[in-house]
């Protein structure tokens, strides 16, 4: 079955975008395409986009993905082996692609126009984080999507220089396609305050903390440093689902105050998600390593004072305009949560700064570095 919003013979270079991951989980990767290829569409009229993954008609109601210049194939889903080795070479071939664009790893088969971003290298530095096999894995075939890739994409100036330097590719070939935020949902203001009460929670009077529950996101260590906050603190809103290794984290939720009351929200929508963040007292994300932090820099356009780690990606992104803290460091979370309790005048100050901050951000700079990578390889590659 194919879905499609233009022929597959009209002129102008194709390019395949292997878009599996918009049938999974909402995660960073899904988030980074989505906002991408918004844009490029829109940016690349003379360009022809195809689109491969299982939920076609999902994809074909955002309106983004409506125009004349995009086709929406259907490929079922598939574990990655069969994925790499038989669907896109077979899909290259069919649809005669000029650039065959995947995440973090390359076909199996070699062609030309192979372009892959590789998010991040956070398994290299921090094997404890992940599974034996994942790193294993993750060590062979992102190793060689990087060098045998014709265009290699990376969301952040720190996985760049971690895949060049673990990898042996030269960082100048790395090109550096930020994630952003949609200001159209993350944003200050009084919208949303509907969510709230069936929540039990008032606005600007609960901390918020949005992510996976799994060892690197560290949630133990916010729940310890919340702990030991004096009287009746803001409530803690943890906002994302028991991913694994969370036995930490349960252990230290059982031995909670009773006067410190811990929302746990699983649940939550897309529309709910960004009202929960503006109406909070600060976003707090102390997580152990990022490749770039999408999260916090979600707290800084919704107008809040964000706490985060002075660790790997994110100061890159938030800049000064969070607080940055050592996440290794429960008194010093703790010792930044009683500040943004207390002092009015920094709230201001870090709620000023991470708006202008966020601004910086944006799908479509960031869908020009792409249009841009791609135009010089098709010009060098006629």
């Amino acid at each position: 079955m194919t879905y499609r919003t233009a022929p597959t013979d009209a002129p102008g270079k194709k390019i395949g975008i292997d878009f599996h991951v918009f049938d999974g989980k909402f995660q960073g990767s899904r988030t980074h395409l989505l906002g991408i290829y918004a844009e490029i569409v829109v940016l690349c009229p003379h360009f022809q986009f195809f689109f491969f993954l299982e939920q076609t008609e999902a994809l074909g109601a955002i309106s983004a993905f409506q125009r004349s210049n995009v086709t929406i194939v259907h490929m079922p889903h598939a574990n990655p082996l069969v994925r790499l080795a038989w669907q896109l070479p077979r899909l290259r071939k069919q649809y005669q692609l000029d650039i065959l664009h995947t995440q973090y790893v390359l076909p199996l088969w070699p062609a030309k126009g192979n372009a892959v971003t590789i998010h991040d290298v956070l398994f290299e530095p921090f094997p404890e984080f992940f599974t034996p096999r994942f790193v294993l894995r993750s060590r062979l075939m992102m190793r060689w999507a990087a060098r045998h890739a014709d265009i290699l994409f990376t969301v952040s100036d720190y996985s760049k220089q971690e895949i060049a330097n673990r990898y042996g590719v030269e960082a100048c070939d790395i090109k550096v396609v930020h994630n952003a935020v949609d200001t159209a949902h993350f944003h200050p203001g009084d919208e949303g305050h509907e969510f709230l009460h069936p929540r039990g929670l008032i606005a600007g009077q609960y901390f918020i903390t949005v992510g996976r529950i799994e060892p690197r996101k560290n949630h133990a260590s916010i729940l310890r440093a919340y702990a030991r906050l004096k009287g009746t603190p803001p409530p803690l809103v943890i906002v994302g689902q028991r991913d694994f290794g969370y036995s930490d984290f349960e252990a230290t939720l059982s031995a909670m105050p009773p006067s410190h009351q811990v929302v746990l929200l699983a649940d939550v929508g897309d529309l709910e998600l960004p009202a929960l963040c503006r109406h909070a007292l600060a976003f707090i994300y102390p997580s152990l390593a990022e490749g770039f932090g999408m999260p916090p820099l979600e707290g800084l356009a919704s107008g809040v004072p964000v706490i985060t780690s002075a660790t790997t990606a994110i100061p890159e992104v938030v800049g000064d305009a969070a607080m940055l803290i050592d996440p290794t460091k429960v008194e010093e979370l703790t010792q930044a949560l009683q500040q943004i309790c207390t002092d009015s005048d920094l709230r201001a100050r870090l709620i000023s700064k991470g708006l202008a901050r966020a601004r910086h951000y944006t799908w479509k700079k960031s869908a020009q570095v792409q249009a841009h990578a791609f135009q010089q390889y098709l010009d060098a590659n006629p």
